[in-house]
């Protein structure tokens, strides 16, 4: 098991503390008493029995892309590092299924099954982070989320170290929610997946430009997983900063589903609104088209601001404090608000405490 400080810097907490700097790709200064990475399940399970032993508190996360991260955690910070990838087909050949651990990086997995000609997964390449946080959100893109191909997940208890596989109506799938956000956050750690994947040509090509894209790769030819892929590379490349480049946390905000009425009413004075009816009769809205009408796209706040090609993103151009951003967020927040009367959630979970 590796464990060490990964940052330098922020004068917050004891001085035995650890910088968690490089573990949100916010890259806001934050520190915790303690860091490790476990890079075996076995590790992992003894790590959290060791932290029960010593009476702290024990947090997960894995890439830190869908994190606000505070400038204190009064805890033991655990990042998995177990990442062995099995593929087994079935019988036929036709479909496999995909045994992966939490630490692998949720786009090496897409690109593995891609390039390999399995369909199901390549709609969600590119997205960051690692593959054990991926069900915490229920990761989704172009109309494919990480629930459609789940099969069943382990997790570990951060209690006792004890394991069991919960099923995918356990994991009590959402838009971008799961139980891991409601009665099991903290409570335990994602250690592995089992997703299902298939030889059978089942692209989904009805978001973006996402067809003229891979028809133009295929030059007619019939679409691969791959070339999907890489359609959906360059269409998130064009629109979301590289992390490694400008901190941000992806789409910071969730696309709101309202009642059909309530939009109704708004698209009496809002026709060009961009709605997409669900299933159940709501109607989701673009939260980004409702940020860019109230005129916030591109707009900066000293060291923090609106990404001027995907108002759903905000970022950090380095030197902030995290406060800058939730302050923000909070004038998003009370902008739509005003001019809609829609009240946008934030998509990434926050963790710490602020200073005293």
């Amino acid at each position: 098991m590796r464990g060490a400080s990964i940052g330098r810097g922020e004068p917050s907490g004891p001085a035995s503390s650890v910088s968690l700097a490089a573990c949100n790709t916010l890259g806001f200064a934050a520190r915790a008493r303690s860091f490790s990475e476990p890079d075996s399940i076995e590790a992992a399970r003894q790590q959290v029995l060791a932290v029960q032993t010593a009476n702290e508190r024990l947090i997960v996360i894995g890439g830190g892309s869908n994190l606000v991260l505070l400038p204190w955690l009064d805890a033991h910070v655990m990042r998995p590092a177990f990442d062995a990838l099995t593929i087994v087909p079935s019988q036929d050949g036709l479909s496999a299924t995909v045994h992966v651990e939490a630490g692998r990086r949720w786009h090496d997995l897409v690109m593995t099954l891609a390039s390999q000609g399995w369909w199901g997964l390549e709609n969600l390449a590119l997205i960051p982070g690692c593959c054990g946080a991926a069900p915490i959100q229920n990761i989704g893109a172009y109309g494919v989320e990480l629930a459609d191909h789940l099969l069943r997940l382990e997790v570990m208890s951060l209690e006792d170290g004890s394991c069991r596989w919960m099923s995918r109506d356990e994991c009590q799938f959402g838009y971008r929610d799961s139980i891991f956000k409601g009665a099991l956050e903290h409570r335990v750690l994602i250690t592995r997946l089992e997703l299902s994947v298939t030889r059978e040509a089942t692209p989904r090509l009805g978001y973006g430009d996402l067809v003229r894209r891979v028809s133009d790769a295929m030059s007619g030819e019939l679409p691969t997983p791959l070339a999907v892929a890489n359609a959906v590379i360059a269409t998130r490349s064009e629109k979301l900063p590289d992390p490694a480049v400008l901190g941000n946390a992806g789409s910071f905000f969730k696309n709101p589903q309202l009642p059909a009425g309530q939009v109704e009413a708004l698209l009496q004075r809002y026709p060009a609104m961009p709605h997409f009816v669900q299933a159940d009769g709501s109607v989701k809205l673009a939260a980004g088209w409702l940020i860019d009408q109230c005129g916030l796209k591109g707009v900066r706040r000293d060291h923090v601001g609106i990404h001027s090609q995907q108002a759903l993103v905000l970022v950090h151009f380095g030197g902030g404090q995290v406060s800058e951003l939730l302050a923000l967020a909070a004038e998003v927040r009370d902008a739509v608000v005003t001019r809609f009367g829609v009240t946008l959630e934030q998509e990434p979970r926050l963790l710490g405490a602020m200073p005293d």
